[in-house]
Parts: C-alpha cells; sequence; structure tokens
C-alpha cells in the first residue's frame, strides 16, 4: 500500500521553516520499574537520549512508583519555565511530571480495561496524588500500576486534589487496554467519563492510529489530539511526540492543550500507523491478518480456526466513525508521519536496525546532523548523502514523501514499512513538504 505522502492530511509543513522554533515533547514513557522495560530509563539516561533525539521535554513516565518517585526529588530541580531540569545539567532537554495507570473494573455489565496518562504540575502535587493512590492499589508492584476503580473514578480523585492536572486517556483505541477499545472499552468517552468529561484535556492517538483517524470521529473534536512514544527503552523515545512552536513553558503547554492552540500546536510526528501491532484485526497464532472489509465480512472469527479474532484499530475507527475518510474539522492540527531513523538506515544498508554498520552510521549522521528529527525532516538530501551515501538519502527523501509500502500490523505483532519494496522513481530531493500557514 503506497502511501500518499508523509502528510496525509492536505495540509502542507515547511521543513525547510524555522526548525530551530520548533519544540518537541514526548510525554508518555516509562521507567525501569514498568515490567518490560529497559534498566536504562532513568532520567540522565533519558536527558542524554532526548538530546540524540530531538526531544526538548520529556515526561518522566511512573511518578506513581515509590522508588522512582524518590529519584525524581533527587535527580530533578525546578526550572524558571516551570518544567523541570536534571540536578548539574542545563536546561536543552526539561522534565515534566507523568504516569500511566490502569483501570479494570466493571460497568454497564462488562469488564473495563482502560488506561490513563496522567501530567502532573509540580512534584509537590504529584505526592499528594501518589498518597490518595497508595491507599486505593500497590503502587509499588509495577510502574504502570492497576486499579479496581473506574477512569472516571480517577479524575474525581485528581481533580480534587490538583485541578490543573492534564488528564489524558491513552492510546485511545488499543482493543485491550483503552477507553475506545473494541474488547475493553466504551463506544464514546462520554459513557466512560461521565459528570468528569470535562476534566479531561486531551486524547493520545498510540501507535496504530494518527490524528487523520481520529478526526473522523466529532466527540473528539473539543479535546487535543496528543501522540507520543509509550517509549519502554531510551532509542524508542521521540518515536512519537508533539511539535509546538517554541520557547515553551508549563504554563504555555497548558494553555496550548486546553485551548487547542493550533499556532502554537504545530504538528504531531507519527509511526504510520500500519506499523503499530493492533492496526488491523487478526489473528497471531493463526498468521491471519483482516482488513476492515474482510473483518466486517467474516464476522469477526478467524477463517482459519473458527475462533474470534482480535479486533484492530482501523476497524474500530470504522465502527464508530461518524464521518467519512478525509474529514478535516477545524482547528486541526496535522501530523508527519516518519520511519525512525536506524530503521531508514536498516532499510537502504539491507541490514539490521541492531547492527555495527547500521549504528555506525546512524552514530556519524546524529554527530554532523544534531539529532534525529533534524535528520528525518530537515537535512538537505546532499548533506545527508555526503555523509551516508546515496542509498541512505534516497531513503530519507523518500520517506518524507510517504514513498513507502506498509504492511499493517495486527493482534500484537508489529506492523512494517518498507522503503524500497516497490520500485519508485528516486525522490526529488527539492520536493519539501510544506507548513502550515
Amino acid at each position: 500500500m503506497k502511501k500518499s505522502a508523509t502528510v496525509r492530511s492536505g495540509h502542507v509543513i515547511d521543513l525547510q521553516e524555522h526548525p530551530e522554533s520548533l519544540y518537541f515533547a514526548d510525554l508518555h514513557i516509562h521507567s525501569r520499574f514498568s515490567r518490560a522495560t529497559s534498566k536504562q530509563m532513568e532520567v540522565q539516561t533519558l536527558y542524554y537520549w532526548a538530546q540524540r533525539k530531538g526531544i526538548q521535554l520529556m515526561g518522566t513516565g511512573d511518578f506513581t512508583h515509590p522508588e522512582y518517585f524518590k529519584e525524581l526529588k533527587e535527580h530533578l530541580e525546578m526550572d524558571p519555565s516551570g518544567f523541570y531540569r536534571v540536578r548539574g545539567c542545563d536546561d536543552k532537554v526539561m522534565f515534566v511530571p507523568s504516569a500511566e495507570t490502569s483501570h479494570i473494573y466493571k460497568q454497564g455489565g462488562k469488564t473495563r480495561r482502560v488506561h490513563m496518562l496522567i501530567i502532573a504540575r509540580t512534584l509537590e502535587s504529584v505526592q499528594e496524588i501518589n498518597r490518595a493512590l497508595a491507599a486505593r492499589g500497590n503502587v509499588a508492584s509495577d510502574g504502570r500500576p492497576i486499579f479496581g476503580f473506574s477512569a472516571r473514578h480517577l479524575c474525581t480523585l485528581v481533580r480534587e486534589i490538583d485541578p490543573d492536572t492534564l488528564m489524558v486517556p491513552a492510546h485511545i483505541w488499543t482493543p485491550w487496554f483503552s477507553v475506545l477499545g473494541e474488547r475493553s472499552g466504551f463506544d464514546s468517552l462520554a459513557e466512560c467519563f461521565e459528570d468528569e468529561l470535562s476534566f479531561i484535556s486531551a486524547i493520545e492517538t498510540g501507535l496504530s492510529s494518527d490524528p487523520e483517524m481520529n478526526w473522523r470521529l466529532s466527540q473528539l473534536d473539543n479535546l487535543a489530539i496528543i501522540s507520543n512514544s509509550d517509549a519502554h527503552s531510551p532509542s524508542k523515545i521521540g518515536r512519537e511526540c508533539n511539535a509546538f512552536r517554541g520557547p515553551m513553558t508549563r504554563t504555555k503547554l497548558w494553555e496550548t492543550l486546553r485551548n487547542r492552540d493550533t499556532d502554537t500546536f504545530r504538528f504531531t510526528v507519527e509511526f504510520f500507523p500500519e506499523e503499530g501491532k493492533y492496526h488491523w484485526p487478526g489473528h497471531s497464532n493463526c498468521k491471519v491478518s483482516l482488513s476492515p472489509e474482510a473483518y466486517r465480512e467474516a464476522q469477526g472469527i478467524c477463517p482459519v480456526c473458527r475462533k474470534p479474532v482480535t479486533g484492530g484499530v482501523a476497524s474500530r475507527v470504522e465502527m464508530l466513525a461518524d464521518r467519512p475518510e478525509g474529514y478535516i474539522p477545524e482547528k486541526a492540527v496535522p501530523s508527519v508521519h516518519l520511519v525512525p531513523l536506524d530503521e531508514v538506515i536498516s532499510e537502504a544498508m539491507g541490514k539490521g536496525p541492531a547492527t555495527k554498520g547500521v549504528q555506525m552510521v546512524w552514530d556519524r549522521l546524529i554527530e554532523e546532523g544534531r539529532n534525529e528529527m533534524n535528520i528525518l525532516m530537515f537535512m538537505p538530501a546532499g548533506q545527508v548523502r555526503e555523509i551516508a551515501g546515496e542509498k541512505v538519502a534516497r531513503a530519507v527523501m523518500q520517506m518524507r514523501q510517504g514513498e513507502v509500502q506498509a504492511i499493517a500490523g495486527y493482534d500484537g505483532i508489529y506492523g512494517r514499512v518498507k522503503i524500497f519494496g516497490h520500485e519508485a522513481e528516486p525522490t526529488d530531493p527539492s520536493k519539501q513538504l510544506s507548513f502550515i500557514k
């Protein structure tokens, strides 16, 4: 499947317009205290990796975990911006307290599994939130604690402690653990949050959806649509993130998201959503992947084993959408679809992303090009060619133009994006995407 363009919304983004004024924020990650997470996920290492990736603002992740919270208090200090910086380091990378919580509960005769992203103002307010959560569950068991009370109740609890906290339903389409997920969610945010819906500031797309898919639901029109990496290792931070017009302060970030200020909130950086591991319905045991149309025709049954398949994000969006594909609402913030730099180099070199050769080229490009975000979006083709060779330069240019083939992920299996998977004409390096006016 060939993508039409990296910017798929019809907006045009100028990749040459003052990239130094953009401020990239990744607000949802995890610490080493979460399951299946790198031991390097702590603020000093994140400070280093964020610079290499081109991220200026990081969520801390996992502030609910007692040991990690102690580390945050020890290693972070308040900056005049209202964000936090690592003690003894400059302000090239700032932090804002964040955490993800899991809620498993019964409502409407169905077991619900909803994940929430909490973005707090200060470590002082975090301390009060943690105290309230610790009285209601085991916050030391995992960096993403599980509670038996509802997402609505979480909003009530946090609002009473600090009404300036940002509450964001996390990766809202994931089949098993999200507010609109097919297997355990709701058909609307209002059904989930009821009288606390006004406390919700934004929704998070997740890796398997992008803003364009979310625009098809009018119920999401009054919310900011943000994207984050949900990273479990340092190399994955920034794979999805948010681009603001800088400089940013905590107050400005809060106002931008709550008011959906498109002059400040410029675009989100996205995976091609097919690369997410729940984009299409499917059954991994039988190696069956179904398009939304085929899923509907099969009535959700695997054609091999005749058991129900796991629904996908694309099919769930089709179920709930009240607008056609391609609809663009007012105040829509566009998105840029990128492939991580190590995967681009890997494709060009025909070697695995973790191989020594690919990592050497990645290091050389980062050394010359400042950071990964700059290389993927702004570095001129000639400079990429000079550092990394013709094929890597061509791969970067084709990726910028969306000249890729995407194989959709399904049932927990990541999809794949191939740059040289089809016969495509070399991309003209002079063809740049344009910035919203």
